[in-house]
């Protein structure tokens, strides 16, 4: 005899109704795109589970009980498979159960109500347990959402804190990487780790120039200032120049620029140099002497700044007053136009980073938008004296043997690889070390030549004096995916067998590698190898059959993708990003571009790029931070009409319709971040992460998740929780000798401090908004106190935009 229904009221039918339609349309979500997914050889999962959580849907819609066990048994079935897919990783794990749990409380809360429907007993102690244990898996996992999940956790406390030995304190941040060598590293120990809990706002001074970026590719602040004694010298996006009072903020003089280029304003840094200073002559067997440079006794410009704006302009002001130095070129500007040929007037050529002081000889590189044409101002990098100005050798990767400029009427090599990012110094050698980047266009090579193809996404060593070339060590054969050399690579003793240690540079690449050099050879001091990689498909191209991998250093988020990585806040975004992956031809680091769409992992962002790294020598310890987000590209035949058209080569932007390549046969269909449709990135967090590598072991000693989703979110919300799921960073780092790595260049509005030892966040402060910049460190002279200064101009994905240079102390 079967079981009478009991009269219940409508409210509680309603709910029922409303409860199984929820999941009835959450099961057909998953039923009809994990059919997709199972199409392009997917995961059989979804489709599987689409189809149980549509029956039990719909059974809860008719008042079943068997509606509720069904949704359990596919629950659990669910965990089961969530493990299998990701064992206990967190955040894959949230994304598989979370929500699914969350609606698991509410089934069996109303179990009770589907057994009254039926004519059963409630059975409320059952359902209740269940529910209780579902909600403490769920506050449990809540809580962990606001932990950092360590990528590599540190075993034990790390290196000991070495005190700053007498006489070797720090005087000043003379260098835009503080040394030459580009260490980013402060030998000052006032601020600690067992103290900077104290640290507080010292002083603020706010510059006047708010950068505006609309799409990613307008103004930027992206600074690391300068200090010398009792001044802090900072540049501005529009190529200001300010002095502050080191001690207290105040201005001391301001010179504006006002420089404006299409796209892509900013300053990255400063040079300086003090004619009063004594030159240093190398020390290394057969280097070239500095040239001699003076500057006449009480005349103006004994200090000097220098500054590349993107006018584009080579600049000398006098670091006393700010007034231009009139001994330097024409008033104290140099054009940097000469010699460049067409586009260099429309801002397809200007420098954005910071100029390279190499002995007396200033260094200047520049930016060639990505993309644009086939015909593009060249990469020369050209060497000017710092006292006059005047030009005294260029490096041509086009004429690499040419060491003066163009004839009347002619120009640089259009087109060669060029040198955006910043540059480093050796004195013992003489010698300039420049990543290179790629010749013009990234994503079609056909027209590359000869020399493109050797010097692009390479390290090039050059003579200081001359100009000459030393050696190149190419990091990238036959780029084609943007993936330059995009840091000043930073120097090391680099550790060897019996204690015997190699004058070497280390420094990282968009594809997440990074290598180690000899600095006197350029020779890899770990381990390269050449592996095999595919080709593609587009008429004409060259692909290298191989790639090297620096297998000796690890990888910074690199690893291959795989189904099982995509990931999403929900399962149905996550199935989302699934589809998108099948979808795409992806066969690892190296997928060639084609006419078909792909995917590359890390993106032309990186991977790392021009933040640089620091190393701590006292520990050995060097620490890089990286963001994780993907690329889809795609060409497609260009359309006859769009010939002679240019993009405007801002690749921050999204490519979302053809833009053509001019010069070539294609167009960019496609060349947007690997994003979900709620605008998160489709593979696992962290997105980005802070790593400490121990050059003694080659080996990860801790990686840490580094910022939070407080200032960010879905469709340009703010979350407004502090949940670190680590975020794509945008900036470097700098480490100091009281055990601390100081970073500022996340996508919410902090700067932290972490232990240096361990990668536990010890500090952090709230800035007025996001920053791109890098923290510097110095001693006042005037009151003895350690200060960590860093610019807040605004972050890469957020609107809220401000001139802000806040300087940190101990408080009393």
């Amino acid at each position: 005899m079967g079981k009478t229904p009991t009269s219940m009221p409508a409210g509680a039918r309603l709910w029922l109704a409303l409860l199984g339609l929820v999941i009835l349309a959450a099961g057909l979500f998953l039923a009809y795109y994990g059919a997709q997914l199972l199409s392009l050889g997917g995961s059989i999962y979804f489709a599987v589970a689409g189809a149980a959580f549509t029956v039990a849907g719909a059974q809860i819609v008719r008042a079943k009980p068997s509606g509720a066990l069904l949704f359990g048994a596919a629950l659990l079935g669910t965990a089961v498979w969530a493990v299998a897919d990701v064992g206990l990783d967190f955040w894959p794990l949230i994304s598989r159960l979370m929500i699914l749990a969350a609606v698991g409380i509410v089934v069996a809360l109303s179990f009770p109500l589907l057994r009254r429907a039926a004519g059963l007993a409630p059975a409320r102690g059952p359902a209740h347990a269940t529910a209780l244990v579902l909600a403490v898996v769920c506050a449990a996992a809540t809580w962990g959402m606001f932990q950092p999940h360590a990528v590599v956790a540190a075993q034990g406390p790390g290196p000991t804190l070495t005190p700053v030995a007498p006489g070797a304190e720090q005087l000043n941040w003379a260098h835009y990487g503080n040394t030459p060598g580009g260490s980013r590293f402060a030998a000052l120990d006032q601020i600690t780790r067992d103290n900077v809990g104290q640290l507080e706002v010292a002083w603020t001074y706010r510059t006047g120039d708010t950068p505006v970026s609309p799409g990613g590719g307008g103004a930027e602040d992206q600074l690391t200032p300068l200090q010398i004694g009792d001044r802090v010298f900072v540049c501005t996006p529009h190529n200001n120049v300010i002095a502050l009072d080191a001690s207290t903020g105040k201005e001391l003089w301001k010179t504006e620029i006002n420089a404006k280029q299409k796209k892509w304003m900013r300053c990255r840094g400063l040079a300086y140099f003090d004619a009063a200073a004594p030159i240093a002559q190398p020390t290394v067997a057969g280097a070239t002497p500095v040239k001699a440079a003076s500057v006449a006794t009480g005349a103006a410009c004994q200090r000097r700044i220098l500054m590349n704006s993107v006018a584009p302009e080579l600049i000398a002001l006098d670091a006393d007053t700010g007034a231009f130095c009139a001994d330097f070129g024409t008033n104290g500007r140099v054009d940097l136009r000469a010699g460049m040929g067409k586009g260099a007037d429309k801002g397809e050529y200007y420098p954005t980073s910071a100029p390279t002081l190499a002995g007396t000889t200033i260094v200047i590189g520049g930016r060639v938008a990505d993309n644009v044409s086939t015909d593009m101002p060249g990469g020369v990098v050209r060497g000017f004296d710092v006292i006059t100005g005047a030009l005294r050798w260029a490096f041509d990767p086009g004429n690499p043997e040419v060491k003066d400029a163009p004839a009347e009427g002619k120009t640089y090599a259009r087109s060669t690889p060029n040198v955006w990012a910043p540059m480093s110094y050796d004195p013992q050698s003489n010698t300039v070390f420049m990543p290179v980047g790629s010749a013009a266009v990234d994503l079609w090579g056909v027209k590359h030549t000869a020399l493109d193809r050797k010097y692009g996404a390479s390290m090039l060593a050059v003579d200081a004096t001359t100009g000459k070339e030393k050696w190149v060590y190419q990091t990238v054969h036959d780029d084609l995916w943007d993936f330059d050399v995009p840091m000043q690579p930073s120097f090391v003793d680099f550790p060897g067998e019996g204690g015997k240690t190699t004058p070497a540079l280390v420094f990282g690449t968009k594809a997440g590698q990074i290598f180690v050099l000899d600095r006197q050879t350029g020779q890899p001091l770990t381990k390269v190898e050449e592996r095999p990689v595919p080709a593609g498909n587009i008429q004409g191209e060259t692909y290298s059959p191989t790639q090297p991998f620096s297998v000796g250093m690890p990888s910074i988020g690199a690893d291959d993708l795989k189904e099982s990585d995509m990931w999403g806040a929900t399962p149905f975004d996550q199935l989302l990003c699934r589809i998108k992956f099948k979808s795409k031809r992806y066969t690892g680091l190296f997928t060639p571009p084609g006419t078909d769409a792909s995917l590359n992992l890390p993106g032309s962002l990186g991977g790392m790029n021009w933040g640089g790294m620091s190393i701590d020598p006292t520990s050995g310890y060097l620490f890089i931070n990286d963001m994780r987000v993907g690329l889809e590209v795609q060409l497609i035949a260009a359309d006859p009409a769009d010939a002679g058209k240019k993009s405007d080569g801002n690749e921050a932007a999204a490519i979302t319709r053809p833009v053509p390549l001019d010069g070539t046969p294609y167009a960019i269909n496609a060349k947007v971040r690997f994003m979900s449709p709620l605008e998160i990135p489709c593979q696992k967090p962290p997105f980005g992460t802070l790593t400490a590598v121990d050059l003694k072991s080659q080996k990860i000693a801790w990686q840490v998740p580094v910022g939070t989703v407080k200032d960010t979110g879905p469709f340009g919300t703010k979350m407004l929780l502090p949940i670190p799921i680590g975020m794509p960073t945008i900036g470097g780092t700098l480490a100091t000798q009281g055990g601390l790595v100081f970073i500022a260049a996340t996508q919410d509005y902090y700067l932290r401090a972490y232990d240096s030892g361990t990668g536990q966040e010890v500090w952090k402060g709230r800035l007025p908004v996001g920053s791109q910049g890098t923290p510097i460190s110095y001693k006042s002279p005037t009151n003895g106190k350690q200060y960590v200064v860093v610019s807040a101009g605004g972050a890469r994905n957020s609107p809220d935009r401000g001139d802000y240079v806040i300087a940190y102390a101990l408080g009393r």
